[in-house]
């Protein structure tokens, strides 16, 4: 039995933070940070069976063409993606009654859509980037063992080397090939770098002074084996390394919204994250 204080549950039998029922989800699920951003893609499904929320964590779950769905809002950064994925894990693969694992373990595809900043200057704002790898530049995954392929070592250590003067340890994981395959077939792909904040921790300067002030141009620089760091945000590696750890599939669908190089913001970001919407609810069904 898994302790009543590892996996709370509320009163009326919903994970805690999340506030759902195991029957409330859907085996494909997306995700996105904003909870004003789970209407913008349920607006897209056919019909709604449920809308519930509690804090930052938003869900509907519909369907579209008799595919069942969820979208979820995870809000910021890979402590709060530390919460979605072992509630959502825990609702596929727990038995509230028992609080044992179930015999048969069950996965789910996720489908992150986010937006972005290129810090390549070939990659235009307007982009819809998949992330084929991710780097954490967080500190996530110090508390959880993983397994490692040997290209994610090779990445983790070119990194260690790039990034010489780190005073921590950056992890790396990848893409679901299955979902690769089925979303980014077409899109171009790279290597995202997951920062645990938005302001020094991306670089960025205002009134403050930055341990690691040559952030974007060091990110920008890197190279293995013909390819480069892509884009910079804020949950992707934490969602592929829980994943890839928990046994289900993840891919991360980026929206580039700036361009950290060319120092430029977009006109029209909802127009560019509505375009990644509509391609992943198509390509869904």
């Amino acid at each position: 039995m898994i302790n009543d204080s590892e996996l709370i549950i509320n009163s009326d039998g919903s994970i805690y933070h999340l506030n759902l029922l195991p029957t409330d989800i859907a085996d494909t699920i997306i995700f996105v940070g904003d909870q004003d951003r789970v209407p913008e893609v349920s607006k897209y499904f056919d019909d709604i069976e449920i809308k519930k929320g509690k804090r930052e964590f938003i869900t509907h779950t519909g369907t579209v063409r008799g595919k069942r769905l969820s979208v979820i809002s995870t809000g910021i950064g890979t402590d709060n993606i530390d919460i979605v994925l072992n509630e959502l894990d825990a609702l596929v693969n727990i038995n509230f009654e028992t609080k044992s694992l179930k015999k048969k373990i069950r996965s789910l595809d996720i489908i992150r859509i986010g937006t972005s900043g290129s810090i390549q200057g070939n990659i235009c704002m307007g982009t819809v980037l998949a992330s084929e790898y991710a780097i954490g530049f967080d500190t996530l995954m110090q508390y959880y063992k993983k397994p490692y392929t040997e290209a994610e070592v090779q990445l983790q250590q070119a990194i260690i080397d790039h990034f010489e003067n780190l005073s921590f340890k950056p992890y790396v994981s990848r893409a679901s090939q299955k979902l690769l395959d089925k979303f980014a077939f077409d899109l171009p792909k790279g290597i995202t770098m997951t920062a645990p904040g938005f302001y020094g921790p991306q670089g960025r300067n205002m009134r403050s002074q930055n341990t690691y002030p040559d952030l974007i141009k060091k990110a920008n620089s890197f190279e293995i084996s013909g390819r480069n760091i892509t884009n910079l945000e804020m949950e992707t590696a934490g969602i592929y390394a829980l994943s890839n750890m928990f046994g289900h599939h993840a891919i991360s669908i980026n929206a580039i919204l700036a361009s950290r190089v060319n120092e430029s913001f977009c006109e029209n970001p909802q127009e560019i994250v509505d375009k990644a919407i509509q391609l992943i609810i198509e390509r869904i069904t």
